[in-house]
């Protein structure tokens, strides 16, 4: 075969994947959506999948409008990217000729990025923010913190990746431990929900969003491979792996802690893994992803009756899972990264660099700090110019009726209004009182039968 016409067919087979994996990403949306919808009281379950799938729109938007250029163009600094070759993205529709990708899927892919890391952050607001206020802060939020942060991890020229030089395979700093502390500093801005806790109020649909998130993430890691590569097969195999391992972390500690395994603790478990491989899949051995995912749900089973201790309610824990995991990722790569994996990196544990250990820790450091602050200042923003919260009776009432008309089940007889009747709701949203409240966390297991108590 004419090498050329090899090279073509290889750089097709390649886009072919990347197409596959992008798909796979966008998957992710409807999985948070029944992750967090599962987590939530049910008169609040579908203001908290609608949180989830508006950062699409809004994102997609920003992006095509300047979005791409802040993130991913010529680097004004390190700091920001300069837009002004990309607004509008009128030369994504002319072919360059490469029968690979074109700057079309890389702008669709990256859209996914961006938006799956804001609605990680509705996490710090669920069951009591306005959704107009909702849609204002994630705009804000998109431009003055993921673009910003964005830029210094995936460009190449960016502050952290270019100039610092951390390791961040496919966003353990600018998607995960970003999201985790901007919705610890919402979750401050908004203060703690009114009314008592009730449980998760579908396990099933809870079990379905993760199981969905675990398929969506061998696109989100695997797509960072740019093709279909040797590279691939690895971060795949890793990737497997530790969400595997994090399952199993998270249960130990859970088992150990309260004397039961269960089943929101298990599906978070694997959550927590994914998290911590996001930094480090092309650093590990397979070995070595467990050990990710080991470290990861462990970390994140004994984080989330924090948060009670604290008085803080980030009530689906994305600081305890994305927060903490990614930290716990980043950490393990400065700890037992093997020289053999496709990175050719080589942890201290093993007789690596020691600068490793001051590079990831200024990734981790300037991420977070960055993070809240930014997130912190446009919350009390928003909250000035027009109000963060709903009302108490509203609050109280659940907003997925008292905000869009609409509600998750439709039990009435007749099956027509959209509604539920009053009685059914007041059913369905009643506390059990056998079931322990958020104030007896810390003597339960590690937080999936209490620490995950949320607000209806």
């Amino acid at each position: 075969m004419d090498p050329t016409t090899a090279e073509q067919l290889a750089l097709h087979a390649d886009l072919a994947w990347l197409i596959a994996a992008f798909a796979l990403v966008l998957l992710m949306f409807p999985g948070l959506a029944l992750f967090y919808g599962g987590l939530m009281g049910v008169k609040n379950t579908l203001n908290m999948m609608m949180m989830v799938l508006s950062t699409l729109g809004i994102t997609a938007v920003l992006y095509v409008l300047f979005g791409f250029g802040l993130v991913s163009g010529p680097s004004l600094g390190g700091i920001i990217g300069n837009p002004a070759d990309f607004i509008g993205l009128q030369d994504f529709v002319v072919d360059n000729g490469s029968a690979g990708y074109q700057n079309a899927w890389y702008n669709a892919f990256f859209i996914l990025f961006a938006a799956i890391t804001v609605a990680i952050v509705a996490s710090g607001a669920a069951g009591r923010m306005k959704f107009e206020s909702w849609l204002v802060f994630a705009t804000l939020w998109l431009v003055l913190d993921y673009f910003v942060v964005g830029h210094w991890v995936f460009n190449a020229d960016g502050w952290l990746f270019g100039k610092v030089g951390i390791h961040d395979y496919a966003g353990g700093t600018a998607v995960h431990m970003n999201s985790g502390v901007a919705a610890l500093a919402l979750a401050l801005v908004m203060g703690p929900r009114r009314g008592r806790p009730e449980r998760p109020h579908n396990v099933p649909l809870v079990m379905l969003g993760g199981g969905i998130l675990f398929f969506g993430w061998f696109g989100f890691n695997g797509g960072c491979a740019f093709g279909a590569s040797f590279l691939t097969q690895v971060v795949l195999n890793n990737t497997l792996l530790a969400g595997c391992a994090g399952m199993i972390g998270f249960g130990l500690v859970e088992r150990f802690r309260g004397g039961h395994f269960t089943t929101i603790g298990l599906i978070t478990g694997v959550v927590a893994g994914l998290v911590g491989i996001t930094p480090s899949a092309n650093t590990m051995t397979p070995l070595g992803a467990l050990g990710v995912g080991i470290v990861a749900g462990a970390v994140v089973a004994f984080s989330l009756s924090l948060k009670h201790k604290l008085g803080i309610d980030d009530s689906l824990d994305a600081f305890a899972v994305h927060g903490l995991g990614g930290i716990a990722g980043t950490i393990c790569i400065v700890l037992f990264a093997a020289e053999a994996a496709p990175a050719g990196i080589k942890g201290v544990l093993f007789g690596g660099d020691p600068d490793i250990i001051w590079k990831e820790l200024v990734g981790i450091v300037a991420t977070c700090a960055y993070s809240f602050v930014v997130t912190y200042a446009i919350a009390k923003g928003v909250d000035k110019m027009m109000g963060l919260r709903i009302e108490e009776e509203t609050e109280l009432a659940g907003l997925d009726l008292a905000l869009h008309a609409e509600s998750a089940y439709d039990l009435s007889p007749a099956g027509s209004t959209g509604m539920v009747a009053a009685g059914t709701i007041a059913a369905l949203t009643k506390p059990v009182p056998a079931e322990p409240t958020a104030d007896t966390a810390s003597d339960t297991a590690a937080g999936t039968r209490v620490a995950r108590v949320v607000d209806a």
